[in-house]
């Protein structure tokens, strides 16, 4: 694709990742209460009243609104616009990074096309599955099922079709390797330590587990193990500010999560610089 089409389809997704910042708003909200995401509509959480469709474009309506509900004038979190501007931004670079950055498609018939918009895709779900899981996470400590196990299902089906496409059945079989291998590493962690590893953590694990292994080892390795070390690290801080004791609960989803999209978008990079350290590379 031409540098104009991929900046057009980039500014053209990144949009569309704000419409759907909107929607992860309502999932993050619903979804953890056991309610429906699609009824009743959307409304005022202070005086109930419904949002109308103008005020509910992501991000200009807060702005316009000032933060406020246009009925009663009750203050809106500015959460849900910085939720919608982080889908959006995700969604760009998700969107060039698979198509015009270091994972864009290698040829340039039309299988390549088809499996680089199928990868894109997939990862664009990934992004969005993230935000909302990151901040069910850190609400209530817990890592919806109803969010989670369709990531199997969706990860296989697409990364499946990616790389049937693209004529790379090795990254097929590094994806099943992958699930399966960060499932059972978190298995034994939860069951070697029942209070601090939760199920939720393990049945994420093989789908972050599914999404980096398709993309190489190095993706896998680091994306695996830099969920410990984001995680020590704010443990860390958190015991120095006097923020936490030990034994405090500290979600360990997000920290996966970040590590997975460190692996994804930098795996190889780190995987050199630390060989480099040690004199390996």
């Amino acid at each position: 694709m031409t540098t104009t089409v991929v900046l057009t389809s980039v500014g053209m997704i990144a949009v569309f990742g704000a419409l759907i910042g909107s929607f992860l708003n309502v999932v993050v909200f619903r979804v953890p209460a056991g309610r429906s995401i699609v009824a009743p509509p959307s409304a005022c959480g202070s005086c109930g009243e419904q949002i109308r469709p103008y005020d509910n474009i992501p991000v200009i309506s807060w702005l316009v609104l000032r933060g406020r509900c246009r009925a009663c004038r009750s203050s809106i979190s500015l959460r849900y616009p910085l939720v919608e501007a982080a889908t959006a931004v995700a969604f760009g670079v998700v969107a060039w990074w698979f198509w015009a950055g270091p994972e864009a498609p290698a040829g340039r018939g039309a299988g390549a096309l088809a499996a680089g918009v199928v990868q894109v895709v997939a990862y664009l779900y990934l992004a969005a599955i993230s935000i909302a899981l990151a901040l069910i996470d850190l609400d209530t400590h817990r890592l919806p099922n109803a969010i989670v196990l369709p990531g199997y299902a969706v990860g296989a089906l697409l990364l499946g079709a990616a790389g049937l496409l693209a004529g790379d059945p090795g990254a097929l079989l590094r994806a099943a390797i992958g699930g399966a291998a960060l499932f059972l590493l978190y298995l034994a962690l939860a069951l070697a330590y029942p209070g601090g590893m939760g199920f939720g953590d393990v049945k994420l694990a093989g789908v972050l587990g599914l999404f980096l292994g398709f993309l190489g080892w190095d993706a896998l390795v680091v994306g695996a193990f830099a969920a410990f070390v984001l995680g020590g690290l704010f443990a860390v801080a958190l015991l120095v500010l006097r923020r936490a004791r030990r034994g405090t609960g500290i979600p360990f989803g997000p920290w996966m999560l970040a590590g997975a999209w460190l692996g994804i978008l930098a795996g190889p990079a780190v995987a050199r610089a630390y060989l480099a350290l040690l004199g390996l590379a």
